[in-house]
């Protein structure tokens, strides 16, 4: 499917929020400053100690691989556990080699330290998500995240926007090709282990999936003077199927999950993965797994990085809940669509939660998750 044109939208202009963590001002530009209902709580912007996040389901993966059928059945179990009562877990033992993430976290510090001037080398077109700026800005008057973001599509390499590839730091694109390789190997595992804890076949979801999408997207959020006032990532849920972050190596705690009706701060074990479920998958086991709104906060002390691979199926694949997951007693959800339609609807919206998902919603009075 080739790629939607639309006429880019009027944002304004839209501040560099490294430049301006440079002028050391406490004043925060008013399009950064939150309503106060969007507001983070203080607690949860400064908190370095979350108390809740340690019951976040944490998956061995070298438990499947090790030959123990035992071990292999029990850790199929606490994954779909995991899938269904949370949507995220981190992954441990997950065979990525440590000197490689420790080289993904260097480029893409690196990267976000270049002058700014490098950086506009690459920019992030208004009503796209590739390159470097702001992602999801479709408004002048719409309030901005206190991130700078640097976001690349991986596969299939069609997708791949050459002069949004930087030549500087060396050997960015050779690291970034390598990790991602490693990465996409671990996507399609973890999902035939989904697969099997669904009670599906293995390949089910690879079969549907055809030439699987992926992108990369590095974040970077500078410290704030007044984390209370701002957002670092707005809350969301991630339109993929599997979502696989890593946060570099000493920032302080940032992502928050929203679940029973509290946002839950999460620290991410050292060289782990934090993985959570995408719409994709909601769709297709009919609701069994839900993705989960998520969102990032600032932090008045201490900068942040992460990196963040999206993995989706290819855009010419239509979806639905599968047959497996639909009965009379528990009716489809979600109607059959178009992933790359959902997608442009995905990366044409500004983040609102699941709002997007509406895109799929069946309107039903017998459907709760319909709003």
């Amino acid at each position: 499917m080739a790629p939607v044109l639309i006429s880019p939208p009027n944002v304004g202009h839209i501040d560099d929020v490294q430049e301006l963590t440079k002028t050391k001002s406490t004043t925060i530009p008013e399009r950064f400053v939150r309503d106060a209902t969007e507001r983070p709580e203080l607690s949860a912007a400064k908190t370095t100690t979350p108390s809740h996040s340690n019951d976040m389901p944490i998956i061995d993966f070298s438990k499947f691989l090790n030959g123990n059928t035992e071990d292999f059945q029990v850790e199929i179990l606490k994954l779909a556990s995991a899938c269904r009562e949370w949507g995220f877990l981190q992954v441990k033992n997950h065979m990525v080699d440590q000197k490689l993430l420790d080289s993904i976290e260097e480029i893409s510090k690196d990267f976000f330290m270049l002058p700014l001037e490098e950086k506009k080398k690459y920019p992030m077109a208004p009503g796209t998500v590739q390159g470097y700026g702001q992602a999801f800005v479709f408004s002048e008057d719409q309030k901005l995240d206190w991130c700078n973001m640097f976001a690349l599509a991986i596969e299939p390499h069609w997708m791949r926007n050459p002069n949004l590839w930087p030549n500087r730091p060396e050997r960015f694109s050779e690291t970034l090709d390598e990790y991602s390789r490693e990465v996409r190997n671990l996507c399609q595992k973890i999902l035939e282990f989904i697969a099997l804890g669904l009670e599906l076949k293995e390949a089910a979801f690879s079969e549907m999936f055809g030439e699987a999408v992926q992108a990369v997207r590095m974040n970077y959020y500078p410290p704030c003077s007044r984390p209370e006032l701002v957002m670092g990532l707005s809350p969301h849920s991630d339109g993929s199927a599997i979502t696989v972050l890593q946060q570099a190596k000493g920032s302080p705690v940032g992502l928050q999950v929203f679940r029973d009706r509290t946002w839950i701060p999460v620290q991410p074990i050292p060289n782990a993965f934090v993985i959570n479920i995408g719409d994709t998958i909601e769709v297709l086991t009919n609701g069994k797994y839900k993705s989960v709104e998520h969102r990032a906060v600032a932090n008045e002390e201490k900068d942040r990085l992460t990196i963040v691979t999206f993995y989706a199926p290819s855009y010419e694949v239509e979806l639905g809940p599968m047959p497996e997951f639909v009965s009379e007693e528990n009716p489809s959800k979600y109607r059959r669509y178009n992933h790359g339609e959902y997608s442009k609807h995905y990366t044409t919206n500004k983040l609102q939660g699941k709002r997007t998902l509406d895109f799929a919603m069946i309107q039903s009075d017998e459907n709760p998750n319909y709003k």
